[in-house]
């Protein structure tokens, strides 16, 4: 049916008798439906304004996910009721399509809702923990969340079948037979959907995490776990896509989750001051037992180590208490800097690569040229 179909169909319901009839029940139901419309963008704006006080992010998530499905909604059903009207003073068979799409169309929009909600609800839920202070696990929220809305696509998807008269039975056992097709097909697509899955499920780690790994030249900030695949934001801004199914043959650093950072650091002094290699040693072991940025109860060791060949050195090994990596550097240039002080109290020297040349004097033992 086309454009002229459509024309001839109005043309004839306006010459007929009872034309004022029904186009003023339409006038009258667009008109209900821009009015209701209004009063419901209204009421929402001013809920809207009330639950933003709310510490519950369940009244946030259902007036923010409300608003357009049900203004949607209205007008769909509004539109729909003035073809019924049409539709009962017409044969036309485009009319015929009325309840199919009024069905569809629900489901459609009931489904936009959820989706809408379930995203809302946990935009809600982190900002207002975030608010208390409290924590909260991104990744496993991001997984609970595409978890509830592959939920609600699949089953919105079989009920749309089911209104439109296809058989949900035979869908699924078909579906049961297809799938090991599919799984040939789509092997690479499963790994990656399971390695994203056993990502949620073993939390190797989380978005956030600074994590390396050496087989396969990864490190950087994780930024998105999806199901597909990881984000993850290089130390030089640069942005990593990696296949979940990557992480399950692969050994997985995560220093984001160390409970200390550790220095560890060989300094030589000269060999003239080996005098004084004792009461150096004891000096820096003090600093770190006095220092408030090192952890006592982890394994401290200062000790005179090896007889280096322009130096002789001792090794200083201990932890801070702080993972932060730009507080740690601070932390170690501070007992770097005091090392140097504890040297230089006791008259010594950090010693650098020398060589000393020592020449025989054989110049009285070599006989003159004879003239």
């Amino acid at each position: 049916m086309d454009s002229t179909d459509l024309s001839r169909i109005f043309g004839n319901l306006l010459t007929q008798d009872y034309a004022p009839a029904w186009v003023a029940q339409v006038f009258v139901i667009v008109f209900a439906v821009l009015l209701f419309n209004f009063l419901i963008g209204l009421l929402l704006r001013r809920l809207e304004t009330n639950v933003q006080r709310s510490a519950n992010p369940w009244d946030d998530a259902f007036v923010h996910a409300v608003r357009r499905p049900l203004q949607i909604l209205i007008w769909v059903v509004g539109i729909l009721f003035a073809a019924d009207i049409v539709a009962s003073k017409s044969d036309a068979e485009i009319f015929k399509a009325i309840d199919p799409i009024r069905d569809i169309s629900v489901i459609a929009i009931l489904t936009w809702f959820l989706i809408r909600f379930v995203r809302e609800f946990e935009k809600a839920f982190i900002r207002k923990r975030s608010m208390k202070g409290g924590s909260v696990d991104i990744t496993t929220t991001n997984a609970l969340v595409k978890l509830v809305n592959a939920s609600v696509f699949i089953t919105a998807a079989l009920v749309m079948l089911q209104t439109l008269g296809f058989s949900i039975s035979g869908i699924l056992a078909f579906g049961g037979i297809g799938g090991i097709a599919v799984g040939f097909a789509a092997k690479d697509l499963l790994s990656n959907f399971f390695g994203g899955l056993m990502i949620y499920l073993d939390r190797p780690f989380k978005v956030g995490d600074w994590i390396c790994s050496t087989d396969k030249e990864i490190e950087g900030t994780v930024e998105e776990i999806g199901w597909r695949q990881t984000r993850i934001r290089t130390f030089d801004k640069r942005p990593l896509y990696v296949p979940n199914s990557i992480f399950m043959n692969i050994i997985v650093e995560n220093p984001s989750r160390m409970s200390h950072r550790r220095i560890y650091e060989t300094i030589g002094i000269r060999y003239a001051d080996i005098h004084a290699m004792g009461a150096i040693v004891q000096d820096v072991k003090n600093m770190l037992t006095q220092h408030e940025e090192i952890d006592k109860k982890q394994t401290m060791i200062v000790n005179f180590n090896q007889f280096s060949d322009s130096s002789v050195d001792f090794f200083v090994y201990t932890f801070t208490r702080t993972t932060n990596w730009i507080r740690f550097h601070e932390v170690k240039q501070d007992v770097l800097l005091k090392i140097s002080e504890i040297i230089e109290k006791h008259h010594a020297s950090i010693a650098y690569p020398t060589h000393e040349l020592h020449f025989k004097d054989a110049v009285a033992d070599t006989p003159l040229p004879k003239s």
